[in-house]
């Protein structure tokens, strides 16, 4: 039985973390590890995860970083450390449903039958959201927020993440990949990373269903929005949304600067004409958005793309 490591990144995650690593404990599939990289907390998450420690010494390690990384360092520097054949990662405060590894495993070891454990393969799920009793607002993640998790070619990703962080699980290929370079400095979220390096140098996988309740309190770092709330949040920060296009340039350019060499020729151009976007004119720029499929999901989002790009 394949051995799987779960990464969790915590920063005073004191009032939820318990009952994130108990519904950790009690996945039917068994052959685990958890590795918990603090951030620098200042409330009582340490004391809390030392006492899993003590209780599961051969289940839970604990690390504390000497400074605060943020959540993207945190996340890419804990991968780095692991050593075994499947990697997953977890946040600090949701409820993971008993199934998970198991359903998300299943997923992996059947596109590594198909595609061989050297390819890099990225297998994501979706998510119930839930408040912060777990009390469920959204039966489906991607429902809610009308993406759809099936558009992941490179080109799709480079625009538009679909991978959520806490559903994923990489394969040790990925993890070579990501541990045998530089790590990014203008990476926006560690799994939006991860999106582009298996879209552009492996697979990716997505289960169509949920397999954790998705807890939405005051403090997530990254939330659900609704598709409403998305539009009516894009309207009134028209200015961010063209700052947020500018990110995702970056994001791009530093990616091929630090993968470009293991890229094939087609996935380099397309990477690099998405971080070249803001060097063109009006209509060019437009012009290259649609030709290359450098786009959002459902025509409103896009729409919006054409009017801030």
């Amino acid at each position: 039985m394949s051995m799987v490591s779960i990464v969790m990144a915590t920063y005073n995650g004191e009032k939820y973390v318990a009952e994130q690593i108990d519904s950790i404990l009690a996945s039917t599939y068994k052959n685990i590890e958890l590795f918990v990289y603090d951030d620098g907390s200042k409330d009582g998450t340490v004391p809390i995860l030392k006492q899993y420690e003590s209780l599961y010494p051969d289940k839970v390690h604990v690390y504390q970083n000497e400074e605060n990384l943020g959540v993207t360092m945190n996340f890419l520097n804990a991968i780095c450390g692991t050593t075994t054949d499947y990697i997953m990662l977890c946040d600090q405060d949701d409820v993971w449903k008993p199934d998970k590894i198991a359903v998300t495993l299943k997923r992996m070891r059947h596109m590594e039958a198909q595609a061989g454990k050297k390819v890099p393969i990225a297998v994501f799920t979706d998510a119930e959201v839930v408040d912060a009793e777990l009390k469920t607002i959204e039966s489906s993640f991607f429902g809610a927020s009308r993406l759809n998790p099936k558009k992941t070619e490179l080109p799709h990703l480079l625009m538009e993440n679909k991978l959520i962080g806490c559903t994923v699980m990489i394969n040790s290929a990925l993890r070579k990949i990501i541990a045998g370079h530089s790590l990014p400095k203008r990476a926006k979220f560690h799994d939006w990373w991860i999106a582009l390096i298996a879209a552009s140098l492996g697979k990716i996988g997505y289960v169509d269903q949920t397999t954790l309740l998705y807890r939405q309190h005051g403090n997530n770092v990254v939330g659900n929005i609704g598709f409403l709330s998305y539009i009516k949040n894009r309207m009134m920060t028209l200015s961010k949304q063209k700052e947020s296009l500018k990110i995702l340039q970056l994001q791009a350019e530093e990616f091929l600067a630090i993968y470009g060499k293991l890229l094939m020729e087609e996935n380099r151009n397309t990477v690099y004409r998405f971080a070249n976007l803001g060097n063109v004119n009006f209509i060019k720029r437009r012009r290259d958005i649609l030709r290359y499929g450098y786009l959002k999901t459902g025509m409103i989002r896009n729409i919006g793309l054409m009017f801030i790009a």
